[in-house]
Protein backbone atom coordinates (compact mmCIF):
# COMPACT_ATOMS: atom_id res chain seq x y z
CA UNK A 1 0.00 0.00 0.00
CA UNK A 2 2.77 2.34 0.44
CA UNK A 3 4.42 1.36 -3.04
CA UNK A 4 1.16 2.47 -4.48
CA UNK A 5 0.77 5.90 -2.80
CA UNK A 6 3.69 7.62 -4.77
CA UNK A 7 1.57 7.18 -7.88
CA UNK A 8 -0.51 9.92 -6.84
CA UNK A 9 2.69 12.58 -7.26
CA UNK A 10 2.91 12.61 -10.64
CA UNK A 11 0.60 12.78 -13.75
CA UNK A 12 -0.34 9.20 -15.44
CA UNK A 13 0.79 8.49 -18.50
CA UNK A 14 -2.01 6.76 -20.38
CA UNK A 15 -0.46 5.06 -23.30
CA UNK A 16 2.52 3.68 -21.37
CA UNK A 17 0.65 2.36 -18.55
CA UNK A 18 -1.63 0.33 -21.14
CA UNK A 19 1.68 -0.43 -23.33
CA UNK A 20 3.37 -1.65 -20.26
CA UNK A 21 0.78 -4.16 -19.72
CA UNK A 22 0.09 -2.90 -16.33
CA UNK A 23 -3.96 -4.14 -16.03
CA UNK A 24 -4.80 -7.19 -14.87
CA UNK A 25 -6.18 -9.99 -17.35
CA UNK A 26 -9.62 -8.45 -19.10
CA UNK A 27 -8.94 -5.43 -17.20
CA UNK A 28 -7.59 -3.34 -19.80
CA UNK A 29 -11.40 -2.40 -21.52
CA UNK A 30 -11.53 0.06 -18.12
CA UNK A 31 -8.51 2.35 -20.14
CA UNK A 32 -10.07 5.55 -21.08
CA UNK A 33 -7.49 5.94 -23.58
CA UNK A 34 -9.03 2.55 -25.23
CA UNK A 35 -12.42 4.14 -25.24
CA UNK A 36 -12.20 6.75 -27.62
CA UNK A 37 -12.67 6.51 -31.51
CA UNK A 38 -14.03 9.29 -33.58
CA UNK A 39 -16.25 12.30 -32.13
CA UNK A 40 -18.82 11.31 -34.70
CA UNK A 41 -19.09 7.92 -32.49
CA UNK A 42 -20.69 9.75 -29.67
CA UNK A 43 -22.72 12.08 -31.11
CA UNK A 44 -26.01 12.43 -29.39
CA UNK A 45 -29.53 10.88 -30.35
CA UNK A 46 -31.18 13.09 -28.80
CA UNK A 47 -31.64 16.36 -29.67
CA UNK A 48 -33.58 17.84 -26.60
CA UNK A 49 -34.10 21.47 -26.02
CA UNK A 50 -31.74 22.23 -29.26
CA UNK A 51 -28.93 20.40 -27.91
CA UNK A 52 -26.46 19.52 -30.79
CA UNK A 53 -23.70 19.55 -28.92
CA UNK A 54 -21.47 15.80 -29.18
CA UNK A 55 -20.63 14.17 -26.73
CA UNK A 56 -16.71 14.88 -25.94
CA UNK A 57 -14.06 12.83 -25.13
CA UNK A 58 -13.96 14.84 -21.68
CA UNK A 59 -17.62 14.12 -21.17
CA UNK A 60 -16.21 9.93 -22.09
CA UNK A 61 -13.74 10.21 -19.67
CA UNK A 62 -15.92 11.61 -16.93
CA UNK A 63 -18.68 8.99 -17.52
CA UNK A 64 -15.63 6.22 -17.64
CA UNK A 65 -13.84 6.86 -14.23
CA UNK A 66 -17.95 7.70 -12.51
CA UNK A 67 -18.41 3.91 -13.85
CA UNK A 68 -15.77 2.70 -12.27
CA UNK A 69 -16.26 4.47 -8.81
CA UNK A 70 -19.77 3.00 -8.89
CA UNK A 71 -18.39 -0.24 -8.90
CA UNK A 72 -16.25 0.30 -6.29
CA UNK A 73 -19.15 1.68 -4.23
CA UNK A 74 -21.19 -1.63 -5.45
CA UNK A 75 -18.61 -3.66 -4.28
CA UNK A 76 -18.58 -2.42 -1.23
CA UNK A 77 -22.00 -1.90 -0.64
CA UNK A 78 -22.57 -5.77 -1.36
CA UNK A 79 -20.37 -6.24 1.68
CA UNK A 80 -22.15 -4.34 3.93
CA UNK A 81 -25.63 -5.48 2.76
CA UNK A 82 -24.66 -9.43 2.65
CA UNK A 83 -24.16 -8.98 6.49
CA UNK A 84 -26.56 -5.85 7.25
CA UNK A 85 -29.23 -5.80 5.09
CA UNK A 86 -32.40 -6.89 3.88
CA UNK A 87 -32.23 -9.89 2.51
CA UNK A 88 -33.64 -10.76 -0.81
CA UNK A 89 -33.29 -11.41 -4.28
CA UNK A 90 -33.38 -7.86 -5.43
CA UNK A 91 -29.74 -7.15 -4.08
CA UNK A 92 -27.12 -10.56 -6.36
CA UNK A 93 -25.54 -11.87 -3.29
CA UNK A 94 -27.30 -12.27 -0.93
CA UNK A 95 -27.18 -15.53 1.89
CA UNK A 96 -29.24 -14.99 4.92
CA UNK A 97 -27.28 -11.68 6.53
CA UNK A 98 -25.80 -11.90 9.78
CA UNK A 99 -28.52 -11.23 12.46
CA UNK A 100 -25.79 -10.00 15.41
CA UNK A 101 -24.34 -7.49 13.04
CA UNK A 102 -27.98 -6.48 11.73
CA UNK A 103 -28.72 -5.93 15.52
CA UNK A 104 -25.65 -3.97 16.07
CA UNK A 105 -26.85 -1.69 13.48
CA UNK A 106 -30.29 -1.21 14.52
CA UNK A 107 -29.06 0.96 17.50
CA UNK A 108 -28.29 3.50 14.90
CA UNK A 109 -32.16 3.14 13.74
CA UNK A 110 -34.22 0.38 13.05
CA UNK A 111 -34.39 0.40 9.41
CA UNK A 112 -30.82 0.43 9.21
CA UNK A 113 -31.23 -3.15 7.13
CA UNK A 114 -33.64 -1.71 4.55
CA UNK A 115 -31.59 1.61 3.96
CA UNK A 116 -28.34 -0.63 3.32
CA UNK A 117 -30.20 -2.76 1.07
CA UNK A 118 -31.23 0.12 -0.73
CA UNK A 119 -28.18 2.15 -1.21
CA UNK A 120 -26.51 -1.27 -2.50
CA UNK A 121 -29.24 -1.54 -4.92
CA UNK A 122 -28.95 2.44 -6.02
CA UNK A 123 -25.23 1.71 -6.34
CA UNK A 124 -25.42 -1.67 -8.69
CA UNK A 125 -27.64 0.58 -10.66
CA UNK A 126 -25.82 3.53 -11.48
CA UNK A 127 -22.83 1.23 -11.86
CA UNK A 128 -25.15 -0.50 -14.51
CA UNK A 129 -26.65 2.11 -16.43
CA UNK A 130 -23.51 4.26 -16.35
CA UNK A 131 -21.86 1.03 -18.18
CA UNK A 132 -25.04 0.45 -20.56
CA UNK A 133 -25.27 4.20 -21.62
CA UNK A 134 -21.63 4.12 -22.47
CA UNK A 135 -21.62 1.26 -25.05
CA UNK A 136 -24.65 2.88 -26.05
CA UNK A 137 -22.59 5.63 -27.53
CA UNK A 138 -19.45 3.30 -29.10
CA UNK A 139 -17.10 3.63 -25.58
CA UNK A 140 -16.39 0.56 -23.64
CA UNK A 141 -17.97 -0.71 -20.25
CA UNK A 142 -15.96 -0.49 -17.40
CA UNK A 143 -15.00 -3.50 -15.42
CA UNK A 144 -12.69 -3.62 -12.37
CA UNK A 145 -13.89 -7.73 -12.30
CA UNK A 146 -10.27 -9.13 -12.59
CA UNK A 147 -9.47 -6.72 -9.28
CA UNK A 148 -11.96 -8.79 -7.15
CA UNK A 149 -9.08 -10.73 -5.81
CA UNK A 150 -9.70 -9.88 -1.67
CA UNK A 151 -10.34 -11.67 0.95
CA UNK A 152 -13.46 -10.22 2.98
CA UNK A 153 -15.32 -11.50 5.76
CA UNK A 154 -15.76 -14.79 6.87
CA UNK A 155 -18.63 -14.54 9.32
CA UNK A 156 -22.09 -16.02 8.68
CA UNK A 157 -23.64 -13.75 6.23
CA UNK A 158 -20.98 -13.80 3.68
CA UNK A 159 -21.20 -14.87 0.55
CA UNK A 160 -16.88 -15.75 0.91
CA UNK A 161 -16.82 -13.73 -3.05
CA UNK A 162 -13.54 -12.39 -3.68
CA UNK A 163 -13.67 -8.53 -2.88
CA UNK A 164 -12.25 -5.49 -4.70
CA UNK A 165 -12.76 -3.55 -1.62
CA UNK A 166 -11.00 -3.66 2.07
CA UNK A 167 -13.11 -2.83 4.62
CA UNK A 168 -11.62 -4.43 7.54
CA UNK A 169 -8.99 -1.90 7.66
CA UNK A 170 -10.54 1.54 8.03
CA UNK A 171 -8.70 4.73 8.06
CA UNK A 172 -11.94 6.98 8.49
CA UNK A 173 -12.32 11.17 8.31
CA UNK A 174 -15.05 11.82 9.73
CA UNK A 175 -14.58 15.66 9.23
CA UNK A 176 -17.26 15.53 6.69
CA UNK A 177 -19.49 16.44 10.22
CA UNK A 178 -18.52 19.39 11.25
CA UNK A 179 -17.66 20.50 7.95
CA UNK A 180 -21.38 20.59 7.11
CA UNK A 181 -22.09 22.41 10.12
CA UNK A 182 -19.69 25.26 9.81
CA UNK A 183 -19.90 28.43 7.93
CA UNK A 184 -16.82 27.52 6.43
CA UNK A 185 -16.43 26.22 2.74
CA UNK A 186 -13.41 24.24 2.64
CA UNK A 187 -13.29 25.71 -1.41
CA UNK A 188 -12.67 28.97 0.39
CA UNK A 189 -10.50 27.97 3.20
CA UNK A 190 -8.48 24.76 2.77
CA UNK A 191 -6.80 24.88 6.16
CA UNK A 192 -10.27 24.84 7.90
CA UNK A 193 -9.61 23.09 11.32
CA UNK A 194 -12.26 20.83 10.43
CA UNK A 195 -13.30 18.79 13.48
CA UNK A 196 -13.37 14.92 13.59
CA UNK A 197 -16.86 14.17 14.86
CA UNK A 198 -14.54 10.66 16.32
CA UNK A 199 -11.38 11.61 16.26
CA UNK A 200 -10.01 7.86 17.12
CA UNK A 201 -11.40 6.63 13.37
CA UNK A 202 -9.78 8.59 11.93
CA UNK A 203 -6.18 7.57 13.38
CA UNK A 204 -4.60 3.72 12.88
CA UNK A 205 -7.33 1.04 11.18
CA UNK A 206 -10.42 -0.48 12.20
CA UNK A 207 -12.97 -2.74 10.61
CA UNK A 208 -16.28 -2.27 9.53
CA UNK A 209 -17.93 -5.68 9.69
CA UNK A 210 -17.12 -8.58 11.60
CA UNK A 211 -13.97 -10.52 10.02
CA UNK A 212 -15.17 -13.52 11.30
CA UNK A 213 -17.23 -15.42 13.88
CA UNK A 214 -15.16 -14.10 16.35
CA UNK A 215 -16.19 -10.59 16.14
CA UNK A 216 -19.77 -11.12 17.08
CA UNK A 217 -19.17 -13.80 19.85
CA UNK A 218 -20.72 -12.89 23.18
CA UNK A 219 -23.56 -10.86 21.42
CA UNK A 220 -27.28 -12.67 21.50
CA UNK A 221 -30.49 -11.36 20.06
CA UNK A 222 -32.70 -10.17 22.54
CA UNK A 223 -36.33 -10.93 22.72
CA UNK A 224 -36.81 -7.48 23.15
CA UNK A 225 -38.61 -6.46 19.75
CA UNK A 226 -36.28 -3.19 19.44
CA UNK A 227 -33.07 -5.88 20.01
CA UNK A 228 -31.90 -4.07 23.41
CA UNK A 229 -28.31 -3.03 22.97
CA UNK A 230 -27.26 -4.96 26.18
CA UNK A 231 -27.09 -7.79 24.12
CA UNK A 232 -25.02 -6.68 21.41
CA UNK A 233 -21.17 -6.83 23.13
CA UNK A 234 -19.63 -3.47 23.45
CA UNK A 235 -17.22 -5.21 20.38
CA UNK A 236 -19.91 -5.39 18.19
CA UNK A 237 -21.46 -2.02 18.38
CA UNK A 238 -18.41 -0.30 18.06
CA UNK A 239 -17.95 -2.37 14.51
CA UNK A 240 -21.17 -1.38 13.67
CA UNK A 241 -20.91 2.84 14.82
CA UNK A 242 -17.85 2.19 12.57
CA UNK A 243 -19.89 1.21 9.83
CA UNK A 244 -22.94 4.14 10.35
CA UNK A 245 -19.99 6.81 9.98
CA UNK A 246 -18.08 4.93 7.33
CA UNK A 247 -21.90 4.89 5.01
CA UNK A 248 -21.56 8.97 5.64
CA UNK A 249 -17.53 9.25 4.37
CA UNK A 250 -18.24 7.37 1.22
CA UNK A 251 -21.60 9.29 0.20
CA UNK A 252 -20.50 12.59 1.08
CA UNK A 253 -17.87 11.69 -1.22
CA UNK A 254 -20.38 11.07 -3.90
CA UNK A 255 -22.43 14.36 -3.16
CA UNK A 256 -19.69 16.64 -3.95
CA UNK A 257 -18.20 14.43 -7.05
CA UNK A 258 -20.99 14.81 -9.58
CA UNK A 259 -21.56 18.68 -9.35
CA UNK A 260 -17.90 19.08 -9.76
CA UNK A 261 -17.08 17.04 -12.66
CA UNK A 262 -20.56 18.28 -14.52
CA UNK A 263 -18.95 21.66 -14.54
CA UNK A 264 -16.58 19.72 -17.28
CA UNK A 265 -19.25 18.66 -19.38
CA UNK A 266 -20.12 19.77 -23.15
CA UNK A 267 -23.11 17.61 -23.82
CA UNK A 268 -26.31 18.53 -21.84
CA UNK A 269 -27.77 15.10 -21.79
CA UNK A 270 -24.11 13.77 -20.39
CA UNK A 271 -24.83 16.56 -18.09
CA UNK A 272 -28.75 15.50 -17.66
CA UNK A 273 -27.14 12.42 -16.14
CA UNK A 274 -25.05 14.02 -13.41
CA UNK A 275 -27.31 15.81 -12.43
CA UNK A 276 -29.52 13.51 -11.86
CA UNK A 277 -27.59 10.79 -10.53
CA UNK A 278 -25.56 12.85 -8.28
CA UNK A 279 -28.92 14.57 -5.77
CA UNK A 280 -29.44 10.49 -4.96
CA UNK A 281 -25.66 10.46 -3.10
CA UNK A 282 -26.86 13.24 -0.85
CA UNK A 283 -29.99 11.44 -0.14
CA UNK A 284 -27.70 8.43 0.65
CA UNK A 285 -25.32 11.09 2.61
CA UNK A 286 -28.72 12.83 4.24
CA UNK A 287 -29.14 9.48 6.05
CA UNK A 288 -26.36 8.30 7.17
CA UNK A 289 -25.46 11.01 8.60
CA UNK A 290 -28.63 11.27 10.74
CA UNK A 291 -28.26 7.18 11.79
CA UNK A 292 -24.10 7.90 12.89
CA UNK A 293 -25.41 10.50 15.25
CA UNK A 294 -26.97 7.63 17.35
CA UNK A 295 -24.32 5.78 18.02
CA UNK A 296 -24.00 5.43 22.09
CA UNK A 297 -21.30 6.24 23.93
CA UNK A 298 -18.96 3.62 23.93
CA UNK A 299 -15.08 2.73 23.75
CA UNK A 300 -13.64 -0.63 22.49
CA UNK A 301 -10.20 -1.43 21.61
CA UNK A 302 -9.48 -4.46 18.71
CA UNK A 303 -7.45 -7.10 20.46
CA UNK A 304 -9.32 -10.09 19.36
CA UNK A 305 -8.51 -12.24 16.95
CA UNK A 306 -7.58 -10.98 13.49
CA UNK A 307 -7.82 -7.33 15.87
CA UNK A 308 -5.37 -4.26 14.95
CA UNK A 309 -4.77 -3.35 18.54
CA UNK A 310 -6.63 0.06 17.86
CA UNK A 311 -9.05 1.46 20.01
CA UNK A 312 -11.93 3.69 19.31
CA UNK A 313 -14.17 5.92 21.34
CA UNK A 314 -17.68 7.19 20.27
CA UNK A 315 -18.86 10.16 22.40
CA UNK A 316 -22.71 11.27 22.54
CA UNK A 317 -23.35 13.62 20.20
CA UNK A 318 -26.77 14.71 20.66
CA UNK A 319 -25.28 16.21 23.54
CA UNK A 320 -22.16 18.06 21.60
CA UNK A 321 -21.93 21.67 20.88
CA UNK A 322 -24.12 23.32 19.22
CA UNK A 323 -25.05 26.59 17.36
CA UNK A 324 -23.91 29.97 19.19
CA UNK A 325 -22.74 32.49 16.68
CA UNK A 326 -22.98 30.70 13.22
CA UNK A 327 -20.05 32.99 12.00
CA UNK A 328 -17.82 32.21 14.77
CA UNK A 329 -17.86 28.21 14.18
CA UNK A 330 -14.99 27.30 12.58
CA UNK A 331 -16.09 24.17 11.93
CA UNK A 332 -15.79 22.95 15.80
CA UNK A 333 -19.62 22.48 16.15
CA UNK A 334 -20.31 18.84 16.26
CA UNK A 335 -24.23 18.85 17.49
CA UNK A 336 -26.08 15.40 16.16
CA UNK A 337 -29.25 17.16 14.76
CA UNK A 338 -27.79 19.49 12.81
CA UNK A 339 -28.16 17.29 9.42
CA UNK A 340 -29.66 20.11 7.27
CA UNK A 341 -26.15 22.03 5.65
CA UNK A 342 -25.40 25.08 7.74
CA UNK A 343 -25.41 28.19 5.03
CA UNK A 344 -21.52 29.06 3.98
CA UNK A 345 -19.76 31.13 1.54
CA UNK A 346 -20.07 30.73 -1.88
CA UNK A 347 -18.89 32.31 -4.88
CA UNK A 348 -18.34 35.75 -2.98
CA UNK A 349 -17.83 35.79 0.18
CA UNK A 350 -19.53 39.10 0.02
CA UNK A 351 -22.62 37.21 -1.41
CA UNK A 352 -23.70 36.21 2.09
CA UNK A 353 -23.71 32.54 3.09
CA UNK A 354 -25.63 29.91 1.60
CA UNK A 355 -26.69 26.51 2.34
CA UNK A 356 -24.80 24.42 -0.64
CA UNK A 357 -23.29 21.35 -1.52
CA UNK A 358 -19.46 21.81 -0.72
CA UNK A 359 -16.90 21.52 -1.64
CA UNK A 360 -16.82 21.77 -5.39
CA UNK A 361 -13.26 22.55 -6.40
CA UNK A 362 -11.59 20.08 -8.27
CA UNK A 363 -8.92 20.35 -6.16
CA UNK A 364 -10.83 19.21 -3.31
CA UNK A 365 -13.74 17.34 -4.77
CA UNK A 366 -12.61 16.20 -8.41
CA UNK A 367 -12.03 12.71 -9.78
CA UNK A 368 -8.06 12.62 -8.37
CA UNK A 369 -9.54 13.54 -5.08
CA UNK A 370 -11.21 11.22 -4.70
CA UNK A 371 -9.78 8.37 -5.41
CA UNK A 372 -6.81 9.78 -2.97
CA UNK A 373 -9.68 10.04 0.02
CA UNK A 374 -10.48 6.23 -0.79
CA UNK A 375 -6.86 5.42 -0.40
CA UNK A 376 -6.45 6.88 2.90
CA UNK A 377 -9.78 5.53 3.91
CA UNK A 378 -7.55 2.06 3.49
CA UNK A 379 -10.35 0.53 1.15
CA UNK A 380 -7.90 -0.66 -0.93
CA UNK A 381 -5.04 -2.02 1.04
CA UNK A 382 -3.77 -5.30 -0.28
CA UNK A 383 -4.71 -4.18 -3.81
CA UNK A 384 -1.53 -4.01 -6.40
CA UNK A 385 -0.11 -1.32 -7.58
CA UNK A 386 -1.28 -1.26 -10.76
CA UNK A 387 -5.04 -1.00 -9.61
CA UNK A 388 -4.59 2.78 -7.97
CA UNK A 389 -2.59 3.27 -11.11
CA UNK A 390 -5.33 2.86 -13.06
CA UNK A 391 -8.20 4.77 -10.78
CA UNK A 392 -6.19 7.56 -10.74
CA UNK A 393 -5.22 7.64 -14.19
CA UNK A 394 -9.06 7.49 -15.43
CA UNK A 395 -9.16 9.93 -12.48
CA UNK A 396 -6.43 12.19 -14.04
CA UNK A 397 -8.52 12.35 -17.70
CA UNK A 398 -11.84 12.95 -15.99
CA UNK A 399 -10.54 15.94 -13.86
CA UNK A 400 -8.42 16.78 -17.18
CA UNK A 401 -12.21 17.46 -19.27
CA UNK A 402 -13.41 20.73 -19.92
CA UNK A 403 -16.61 21.99 -20.86
CA UNK A 404 -16.43 22.94 -25.16
CA UNK A 405 -18.00 25.47 -26.85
Amino acid sequence: MNDATGVFNRRSNRRKFLKNGMLAAGAATVGAGTLIGGLSAFGSDREEDGDRAPITKGDIAILTFLSALEQVEEDLWTQYSELGGVQDQEVSGQSGGNALYTAALQILDGDMAQYIHDNTDDEISHHRFLNNYLASKGAKKVDLSPFAQLKGSTADGSTGAKRITNLMQLTVDTSFWSRYRSITNPDFDPDAPFAQAVPSLNMKQHTAIPRSNADTKGSTISADPNNNPKSISTHLQAIAFTAGFHFAFIEQGGSSLYPTLAQKVTNLEVLRILLSIGPSETMHFQTWQDKAGNALPISDTDNGPGGTGATVTFSTLSQAQGETDPESLNGDTLQANLIMPEPTHFIDPGLKPVAIVRPTSTKFSGAVASVQSFVDDGLFIGQPKQFIDLLMDLANEADQAKREF
